[in-house]
């Protein structure tokens, strides 16, 4: 019987499903990791999932998203692992096949690994018994998300999490420090040069392409970026058009943007949009003399179709981060 079954979905919540193990004296853990679509989240997540296995859970990938037998059979296996499991870990309750899962689940233990700052949203809708849609949607709540919603607030729940978030009712929070990485992983060498991270806020349809792309040409000629370490998500059209304007070298990290930080060699400054690493590398990086900074996002950049609660997300993302370690912000240069 799988007695431990992780549900994942990104090279991110594999290292804190590991962070997580770290704490639980050798559990044995079986890890069902679902590929994305992106041959570039597909290499991290490969990447991950080997480091995974050599560090002890069994994981097993599938690809649901390759066509419709593909799903068929993923669903098959994953309905009975899942009924199955005492204990389950969930990567991401926002994700459509977890959320089709979850009725079939018998837990004895729940428990949500940190997935980035959609931990924010997921805490704040499940305190208010909203059905767990993401925070950049604009679609109407499918009958899934607020089942979702009623499954885990009818039980305890663990929120293993490095966010500053207020517990929901029924909700224990445990702290995410990366203890695991930070002890196994670095210190990195720091270079005095300046680090730029992308962010998929283009892909998810909240940022206007050519408007990012101007505001990174910007970003990158006033503080002199050396390199722009590429979001898994990001398109190699939006990359190579953003080489081409800014001259900056675009890199594609093996590994989540933590590990791939705390490995070096890391740049002494790193410019981040609002996003989970304005929360994650001042935790990893601490010691190390390296000055995480904000890039604002300015409103006008938005994409027509985004909605009306991105721009606040964004907002309390840089303000909670700011608030918490200090960090300084670049103002938003507007798009025009």
């Amino acid at each position: 019987m799988t007695r431990t079954l992780a549900l994942l979905e990104s090279p991110a919540q594999i290292l804190n499903l590991l962070e997580w193990a770290h704490d639980e004296d050798g559990r044995e853990i079986a890890a069902a990791v679902i590929l994305p679509r992106a041959e570039a989240a597909r290499e991290q997540l490969r990447t991950m999932s080997g480091l995974a296995e050599r560090t002890g859970p069994v994981v097993s990938t599938f690809s649901p998203r390759d066509g419709a037998r593909e799903l068929a059979r993923c669903a098959a296996v994953l309905a009975g692992r899942v009924a199955r499991a005492r204990t389950l870990v969930i990567g991401d309750p926002f994700s459509q096949l977890t959320q089709a899962l979850l009725p079939l689940a018998r837990p004895e233990r729940v428990v949500i690994i940190d997935d980035g700052t959609a931990t924010m949203e997921f805490a704040a809708r499940l305190r208010e018994g909203r059905p767990l849609t993401r925070w950049h949607s604009t679609a109407r709540a499918p009958a899934r998300a607020a089942r979702a919603t009623r499954w885990l607030t009818g039980r305890p729940v663990e929120l293993f999490t490095s966010l500053p978030v207020p517990a929901p009712p029924n909700v224990t929070l445990t702290a995410n420090t990366y203890a695991w990485a930070r002890a196994g992983f670095g210190p990195p060498e720091v270079t005095d040069t300046v680090d730029l991270l992308g962010t998929s806020l283009v892909e998810t349809g909240v940022v206007d392409q050519d408007a990012y792309l101007t505001a990174v040409a910007r970003l990158a000629g006033t503080h002199r970026v050396d390199r722009y370490l590429a979001h898994r998500r990001e398109s190699p059209a939006k990359l190579a058009a953003l080489a081409e304007r800014t001259g900056v070298t675009v890199v594609r990290p093996e590994l989540p943007l933590e590990l791939h930080a705390r490995t070096g060699p890391v740049a002494a400054t790193i410019i981040s949009f609002p996003s989970t690493m304005v929360h994650t590398l001042p935790l990893l990086l601490a010691g190390s003399g390296v000055r995480v900074v904000i890039q604002e996002v300015e409103p006008s950049w938005l994409a027509a179709g985004a909605s009306g609660h991105a721009s606040r997300f964004l907002a309390e993302v840089t303000g909670s981060a700011r608030e918490r370690h200090g960090l300084a912000t670049v103002p938003p240069l507007r798009s025009s």
